[in-house]
């Protein structure tokens, strides 16, 4: 399967007493009548419900840095409607414990995104962010089925098929994946609507507590879907880059990928020295595009990392790719301009490292084969191809490659109203990235039409996933604490606003 395609589809948290009671032999927390459970400093285990947990390490990925927690065996069926029948499954749950003596009974819930993504491997990445929230509360991370350390479906590359777009190599590709995955997965329990069941089932194991989720990106998609069917489980939600229940997953790309990045473009324009620099950096990537469909080249240069020569094969799909996931954030779209005009003077081997460093970066999702029993179970009958789509950037073949690969893959069931709007009153707040070239700005709006408590919050100049940045992680954690995103004092995102373009590799001008 092409490189480019398959990095695409990866795209699209009194003491003392109490404590003492705990630890000898009072009823596990859910019996207490108020505060969660205990977590001693220099604790190496504990029980929480049903479940036991030890003093466990989360690894981050290219570094020896660990992070401390508590993780817990917990095995479910993967067919739930079969559940004596059914092959079982061991899911990989972690808990970060909070710093409070005596926690909130509700927990915290990262849902990651993806869908590939594993929430226990990018916390080392987002932990930052649920800082405010481990003050008063534990997060609960749970590797959702096909992810991670959770029966993850995993088929590896060959790399002999890296090269073009090809729907016969995508094709073969996704067979070898399907044989390989069936040694040990059934496909068509690897969707939402299961996801959704394992999560409730932890949650009843570890007393029903309440949960607060936060849903990044596809993890929108599964907090929202939560909150439907389990209304009296959920505390808070906060929807960080969200995706509408009615979206269908790839019908957009194309689209909101050249909306994005011509409002980018537009500020470098209307800055004389960028402008001076690159003139039209949207015209200039329309021509490289052009220019890369009809002559693709092999390109020598460094691999960013191990400083190793290599060469790469560079058409207008990795570069498609390369400028979609490189707009997802500030930092990285702010170099597009000068990746592109270097490339045009005939120098694409800027391009080709930031091709290169992208996907060893999204190896571990790009690989990820749940998120096609995702999208051929609850999208791909509802995805159509717009001829609209052929003279943008990204083209048609994201829908092309994605209904190819799912007229392979077994295809699940989803619910009859999975697609309808959430209509809810519980507490919703809602993040969003004014430049956001996967879930605008106006996916966030649609949502909150229908949540009767919610607020959308836009971080001017902000991309992809922004829970993290600024004074967002402090307005979380008021939310949760307090329930109230209407009177929330947001007036901290005035400072947010767009990175400047890098005139040269040491930076935007002075």
């Amino acid at each position: 399967m092409n490189k480019s395609i398959r990095i695409a589809l990866a795209i699209v948290v009194a003491a003392g007493v109490l404590a003492w009671k705990h630890w000898h032999g009072a009823p596990d927390w859910p019996q207490a009548a108020r505060g969660g459970f205990v977590v001693p400093p220099d604790a190496t285990s504990f029980r929480a419900g049903q479940l036991d947990f030890r003093a466990c390490e989360l690894k981050q990925r290219n570094s020896a840095a660990t992070t401390a927690a508590f993780c817990a065996p917990f095995r479910v069926p993967e067919n739930w409607d079969a559940p004596q029948s059914s092959r079982k499954i061991d899911l990989r749950v972690a808990l970060i414990a909070s710093s409070a003596a005596l926690a909130e009974r509700d927990l915290v819930v990262l849902l990651a995104g993806g869908p590939g993504q594993s929430a226990i491997d990018v916390w080392p990445q987002t932990a930052g962010a649920f800082a405010p929230l481990l003050k008063h509360r534990h997060v609960l991370l749970l590797d959702q089925r096909g992810t991670g350390g959770s029966n993850a479906l995993t088929c590896k590359r060959d790399p002999a098929t890296d090269e073009g777009f090809d729907l016969d190599k995508i094709n073969v590709y996704t067979r070898a994946c399907l044989v390989a995955t069936e040694q040990h997965a059934d496909p068509r329990f690897y969707t939402t609507g299961m996801a959704l069941r394992d999560l409730e089932a932890l949650r009843l194991a570890l007393g029903a507590p309440p949960l607060d989720l936060i849903g990044v990106s596809y993890g929108t998609r599964v907090a929202q879907q939560y909150m439907h069917r389990y209304p009296d489980a959920v505390r808070s939600v906060v929807l960080d880059s969200a995706v509408p229940n009615a979206q269908v997953l790839g019908s957009d790309f194309a689209v909101n990928l050249e909306v994005a990045l011509q409002a980018q473009f537009a500020l470098c324009t209307k800055t004389p020295t960028c402008a001076h620099a690159f003139g039209d950096p949207w015209a200039n990537l329309n021509k490289l595009r052009d220019v890369l469909h009809a002559q693709p080249v092999e390109v020598s240069y460094r691999d960013p990392v191990a400083g190793a020569a290599k060469t790469m094969h560079l058409d207008d799909a990795s570069l498609a790719t390369l400028v979609r996931m490189y707009a997802y954030t500030p930092e990285t779209s702010a170099l597009l301009p000068l990746s592109i005009a270097q490339a045009l003077r005939g120098d694409p081997a800027p391009l080709a490292s930031q091709v290169q460093m992208l996907s060893t970066e999204l190896e571990g999702l790009s690989d990820n084969a749940m998120q096609l029993s995702v999208l051929c179970s609850e999208d791909v009958d509802l995805l159509t191809t717009r001829p609209q789509d052929a003279g943008t950037l990204l083209g048609m073949r994201l829908s092309e490659a994605i209904k190819a690969q799912c007229a392979v893959w077994p295809h699940g069931t989803r619910s009859a109203d999975f697609h309808a709007p959430l209509v809810s009153a519980k507490p919703v707040l809602i993040l969003s990235g004014q430049f956001d070239p996967v879930t605008p700005p106006r996916y966030a709006e649609e949502i909150a039409k229908t949540l009767s408590n919610s607020r959308v919050l836009v971080a001017s100049g902000q991309g992809h996933s922004v829970m993290g940045r600024g004074c967002f992680p402090k307005l979380v954690g008021r939310f949760v604490e307090t329930l109230d995103a209407r009177t929330l004092d947001a007036g901290c995102i005035a400072a947010f606003g767009p990175t400047p373009a890098f005139i040269s590799f040491n930076g935007a001008a002075p």
